[in-house]
């Protein structure tokens, strides 16, 4: 569940605000002043997009490490794909 709280909330509840996340896999938006600060996730949420990143990274890097023996195609499916995964990613955190 993706629920949003406020930063004075948020300090007051936040052994609670963390088991929720824990054990329920809850998300917290924290606002101050009505603008979103921070977001709290599952740590397991958090190490997959961490995961996610670094494979992009990975793309962007090869294809800067003058990789000569890919084809224009191929560099652009490889973007496609990058761009897919982060458009999925950014769903999931939505959702």
């Amino acid at each position: 569940m993706k629920r949003t709280v406020t930063a004075i909330e948020a300090r007051r509840r936040l052994g609670e605000l963390l088991e929720s996340v824990y054990l329920r896999g809850d998300e917290v938006v924290i606002e101050r002043a009505g603008k979103p600060m921070a977001v709290v996730i599952p740590a397991e949420r958090y190490e997959s997009l961490q995961r996610s990143r670094e494979r992009h990274w990975g793309f962007i890097d090869s294809s800067q490490a003058g990789n000569d023996d890919l084809s224009e195609e191929e560099v652009a499916a490889l973007v496609d794909e990058a761009i897919s995964e982060v458009r999925k990613a950014k769903r999931e955190t939505l959702a």
